[in-house]
């Protein structure tokens, strides 16, 4: 039922023009659990450490580039009048329309909820069939777009901001389509709000580190710190930095105005092929 498409929600977050406040503390025990645990999952993520850095080799090729050495947005340059202004939430003059960009982030988290075999994960890394568990695996893919996006200059974190406001109405929809109460929903709310910071902070030190740094961060955050099996870090470990090398390659002007994404699968035959992705067709509404 969680699944269920919601239009309510979709509507609800165009219609939105501020995003949900991001402030609010990280709980740091979420994220670091038991430092006991913790170093003991570094330790199973580097059990097989040959398997690991093949990984990491492997979704590196000659002719795309990773996280760490993605050409940046060139910094634009701006005022001290324009720092203060987007300081207290407001934006400057962007290169797109602000319309259009709220739209292509409502279709890009769509399709991090959309677009995903769930099942698959549930299967793969033997998580349960929850809400919960569907909210740590659409995390993980709102994660990367957000990186993605946030190479993109102002435009890129502006549209980030509306992402992540979609995916808090969505949460909340669906909560309420659960039957959950209202009591129960804010508390939820709050511990998934908590768990969603903990898990960008943990996951952007993984995707700048080495294979045991993320299967780290991957064992606190999608699997609660419950994964005994090496086979599943490995696979989730592959899983993004083969997705990040994807969509690293996608154009980013696109993105912005699309906001068209289509994830690689879980499980592919051939893991190392990235072929290249047909440039998406708008018309000139950006529609």
């Amino acid at each position: 039922m969680y699944r269920r498409p919601l239009q309510s929600a979709s509507r609800a977050a165009i219609k939105a023009t501020a995003s949900r406040p991001a402030g609010g503390k990280v709980l740091l025990q979420e994220a670091s659990g038991s430092f006991p645990r913790a170093s003991a999952a570094c330790r199973l993520a580097r059990a097989p450490p040959s398997r690991l850095t093949a990984y990491r080799t492997l979704h590196i090729g000659t002719q795309l580039c990773n996280v760490k050495e993605t050409r940046q947005h060139a910094e634009e340059e701006v005022g001290a009048f324009t720092k203060l202004i987007e300081a207290m939430g407001f934006t400057g003059t962007l290169k797109y329309n602000k319309w259009k960009i709220k739209i292509a982030a409502l279709r890009m988290y769509t399709c991090c909820v959309e677009r995903i075999n769930y099942d698959d994960f549930f299967d793969k890394c033997s998580l349960p069939d929850t809400l919960n568990s569907w909210f740590l695996v659409a995390q993980l893919h709102v994660w990367m777009c957000l990186v993605r996006m946030r190479q993109e200059g102002r435009e890129g974190k502006y549209m980030c901001r509306y992402i992540v406001h979609s995916m808090w109405e969505d949460v909340e929809q669906r909560s309420k389509i659960m039957g959950i109460d209202a009591s129960h929903r804010k508390e939820g709310l709050k511990s998934m709000t908590e768990t969603f910071y903990a898990a960008i902070f943990g996951y952007d030190e993984g995707i700048l580190s080495d294979d045991g740094v993320l299967a780290a961060a991957l064992w606190r955050n999608l699997f609660n710190c419950e994964c005994d099996d090496p086979r599943q870090l490995e696979l989730m470990v592959g899983y993004v930095r083969k997705q990040m090398q994807y969509i690293d390659a996608l154009d980013g002007d696109d993105l912005i105005l699309t906001g068209e994404v289509k994830w690689r699968p879980l499980v592919e035959e051939n893991a190392q092929s990235i072929l290249k992705v047909a440039t998406p067709t708008y018309n000139d509404t950006g529609l």
